[in-house]
């Protein structure tokens, strides 16, 4: 089970708020704040993907990029456990911590 939407490589969050009894979501991976919302599930991929398509034209029309751009680093906090052995592990492999990290993520992403 997923709380998310995939639409034209963009994805969607999902939630549901009973007090106001409606599903809801926004645009994931992008530089601006685009929400969407409907009463039932059907509705509210439709409104995601109208969300989307209105966010290319608008994208379009001013000449922004659609997609957040990412720099390539970013920092990952672990307990000092799983630290400790994933140093040991590189070190015995003869790596640096980083190539070990980015080679499991390219493993996880390769193997879903």
């Amino acid at each position: 089970m997923t709380d998310k939407l995939k639409f034209n490589d963009f994805i969607g969050s999902v939630h549901f708020s009973s007090d106001d009894e409606v599903f809801y979501g926004r645009i994931e991976g992008i530089n601006d704040l685009v929400t969407f919302e409907a009463s039932t599930v059907s509705k509210l991929k439709k409104a995601f993907k109208e969300a989307v398509e209105d966010y290319l034209e608008l994208c379009k029309e001013t000449g922004k990029e659609a997609f957040k751009s990412f720099k390539g680093s970013f920092n990952v906090r672990v307990n000092p456990e799983l630290h400790s052995k994933a140093f040991e592990h590189a070190t015995l492999e003869g790596k640096t911590l980083n190539q070990f990290v980015k080679e499991a993520i390219e493993q996880k992403l390769r193997t879903g």
